[in-house]
């Protein structure tokens, strides 16, 4: 179940700050998934945030951090990369689909 969703080194290190800065309890883990929309997955975003393990998660675990997804959002979710990005005009996580983008 490894790289289901792939996080750069760069956003580990951003996800290992804010668990620790923001004092993320103990057995709380990175959780990815998605929201809004209608059918078809039109609208819908990609969500971070922080959680517990909930019954029938996937998780697994990247770069120490442990991740937890949905089933139900795991079809949108595969192939995709975590990125952090850090710049004059923006900072924030990004998310990128490499493999929708070589087609």
């Amino acid at each position: 179940m490894n790289n289901l969703v792939s996080i750069t080194d760069n956003a580990a290190i951003e996800v290992k700050n804010i668990m620790s800065n923001k004092n993320i309890p103990e057995g709380y883990g990175l959780r990815i998934g998605m929201k809004g929309g209608g059918g078809c997955g039109a609208g819908m975003t990609h969500m971070l945030g922080f959680d517990k393990e909930k019954e029938g998660d996937i998780q697994y675990e990247s770069q120490g951090i442990m991740i937890y997804i949905e089933k139900k959002h795991l079809m949108y979710l595969i192939g995709l990369q975590v990125d952090f990005y850090e710049g004059d005009d923006k900072r924030g996580f990004v998310f990128n689909h490499p493999e929708q983008e070589k087609n």
